[in-house]
């Protein structure tokens, strides 16, 4: 058998009865854990090691070699398990070529940059949780503000960046015209001011908002 290639956001979770392997996401932490895989000689020498501690002997020596021969087959059908599970689970990482890290395609993955998102953020995202961020900061400081000071303040905090799928809530790319997971149709959920973020009201040329010309 050729050489193994693993990483090490993986956990063997294998026993004298059979092979499991769990691998996670090096930026999430989530992942996928193959399903247990039963070793059949395991149940044979788990009757051999239970009969040498009734009987004792030469039937204890049997066992003994026993052990000794299941040590290496257990250590070979682990291997092959092993190569089973990194191609199971396999398509869904890929690694980031500016730091080395594993990542989960699903949520960790902008496929946009070609890098993984500590590396390349979802600029949508970031700019949604910096609005959301200034506008819980505006509110604790807006106690005994007058009119236009409130006016100001919920403009700011009605502000939206479209993140994720208002479907489904799977994270999006910032230009996608339709949900990778769900398929839905992100035109439908309107448009939004490229310079603060306020929703377009259909055909628009101008933001209602900041009066920032549209793209």
């Amino acid at each position: 058998m050729d050489a193994i290639e693993f990483t090490r956001n993986y956990t063997d979770h294998s026993t004298d009865r059979g092979f499991q392997f769990e691998f996670q996401c090096d930026r999430c932490g989530n992942g996928y854990k193959t399903a247990f895989q039963a070793w059949t000689m395991g149940t044979v020498s788990g009757a051999l090691d239970a009969a040498s501690s009734l009987f004792g002997g030469v039937f204890n020596q049997a066992a003994n070699l026993s052990e000794r021969a299941r040590s290496a087959q257990w250590q070979q059908a682990r291997d092959q398990a092993m190569v089973q599970a990194i191609q199971q689970v396999k398509p869904n990482f890929l690694q980031c070529p500016k730091c080395s890290s594993w990542v989960c395609k699903k949520n960790c993955w902008n496929q946009s940059r070609g890098l993984c998102k500590n590396c390349a953020p979802d600029l949508a995202v970031e700019i949604s949780a910096q609005q959301s961020a200034q506008a819980v900061q505006q509110i604790q400081t807006s106690i005994g503000v007058d009119a236009e000071d409130a006016k100001m303040i919920g403009s700011v905090g009605n502000a939206k960046v479209q993140a994720s799928c208002p479907n489904c809530h799977a994270p999006l790319a910032s230009n996608a015209k339709f949900c990778p997971s769900c398929g839905y149709k992100l035109g439908d959920a309107g448009k939004f001011c490229s310079n603060c973020g306020s929703k377009l009201a259909p055909g628009a040329s101008f933001c209602p908002e900041c009066g920032t010309k549209q793209g």
